[in-house]
């Protein structure tokens, strides 16, 4: 699946019929919430039966595509299933149990309610809300798919305009060239990751850059008169700043993750319990900011475009553990250098990634059935291009 987003063009009046499409795919969402909480023990199926339903009973609803009206249902069916496999795993804290939804910004259409033109710049909506026909602005072009591969639209509602974004079931595959580089990659606060070679790449820090602007923005919100039309203007002005800032640490992770699978073919990294980290107070923006559950994310995106392969590994002492004996040698935050008896002196980010990529050479001997060449240095060139060949034939079979 990929998905390609535009951005639709249309008049204000059009614009404040999505407003109202958005309120039904809300209203269908809760009421289905709500028909579970009240009737315990029903079948997720009878959930679906409830949208012609509610379609019968309230016109609002009634004018929503059928197919959008299951899709919002499918939302609290996602939920109570996530609720009830967080119960059954035990996990510790919240369980997630589903909430009603107050700002919902998005509808989904599945495969009929909308139509495209034959130029595939316009968009349609058939449904009784009948929003019209929107200008599809974007640098994607959709006539490579043909109309049936479209699984899903998605409308959405976002500080700088209305977007539609296509759900298109393909699947893609790029070509690659084998570099027989491996490299093991430990993310930080002072450097945004620093590779088992020693190099690093400076973090950039989106949202420390802009809180003077973001602060200076929340003080015109605040000043402004609960429910006037000039607060509204604030509120946006707002969330624009803060979009972004999400922009670009998207596009940061996006770019960077690429640079690091294009260029080698074996990619280790820590599989970080981020929500965890989060806890700690004094770090909790610092770890938000660089956003590495996003790069860990792409990483293994692009490792299955591009066929190269990409394995987490368990962050346990890849800080404390020294990358030429073994040894463990204890070290507090603000310790930068690593400094063994052995003879061992490397930057503590740099012994973390060397140890990270042994780990994970190791792990994917293991899950590949690779016999022997268990050890770092027992791989060499021609065993990395042995390893990414099998993981290539494995995943296509």
């Amino acid at each position: 699946m990929i998905v390609i987003e535009f951005k639709l063009k249309g008049k204000a009046q059009q614009y404040r019929v999505i407003d109202e499409m958005i309120r039904a795919a809300q209203f269908v969402r809760n009421k289905t919430l709500k028909y579970w909480i009240e009737n315990q023990g029903c079948k997720l199926v009878d959930l679906y039966k409830q949208c012609a339903i509610m379609a019968k009973e309230f016109e609002w609803a009634g004018k929503l595509n059928s197919m959008a009206r299951q899709a919002s249902a499918q939302r609290a069916i996602f939920a109570i299933q996530r609720f009830f496999a967080n119960c059954k795993a035990k996990k510790p804290g919240k369980k997630g149990f589903p909430l009603f939804k107050k700002h919902t910004r998005s509808v989904e259409y599945k495969t009929t309610g909308w139509a495209l033109s034959a130029d595939k710049r316009c968009l349609t909506f058939k449904d009784g809300f009948a929003a019209g026909k929107f200008k599809l602005v974007g640098s994607r072009d959709l006539h490579y798919y043909a109309p049936d591969e479209i699984k899903r639209i998605r409308v959405i509602r976002g500080a700088d305009g209305y977007f539609a974004q296509f759900c298109i079931n393909v699947e893609r595959k790029e070509e690659s060239v084998l570099t027989g580089e491996a490299v093991g990659i430990d993310v930080g606060l002072n450097h945004f990751y620093t590779d088992s070679n020693g190099d690093t790449v400076p973090n950039p820090r989106y949202l420390r850059k802009s809180a003077k602007a973001l602060r200076r923005a929340q003080k015109r919100v605040s000043r402004k008169k609960k429910g006037s039309r000039n607060r509204k203007k604030a509120v946006n002005e707002l969330g624009r700043k803060h979009l972004k800032v999400s922009r670009q640490r998207k596009d940061f992770a996006i770019k960077t993750a690429l640079c690091v699978v294009k260029s080698s073919d074996f990619v280790a990294y820590e599989d970080l319990q981020v929500k965890n980290m989060i806890k700690n107070r004094k770090l909790a923006k610092s770890i938000s900011d660089a956003a590495w559950s996003q790069f860990a994310q792409w990483l293994e995106y692009y490792g299955k475009v591009y066929g190269k392969i990409v394995v987490a590994v368990p962050p346990q002492y890849t800080s404390q553990n020294c990358s030429g004996c073994g040894n463990l040698v204890k070290k507090t935050l603000s310790t930068r250098t690593h400094i063994c008896g052995c003879g061992t002196v490397l930057d503590r980010d740099h012994n973390a990634g060397r140890n990270i990529l042994a780990k994970g050479l190791k792990q994917a001997a293991i899950n590949l059935n690779t016999v022997g060449h268990t050890e770092i240095n027992a791989f060499g060139q021609s065993d990395l291009y042995l390893l990414v060949a099998a993981s290539t034939s494995k995943s296509t079979d």
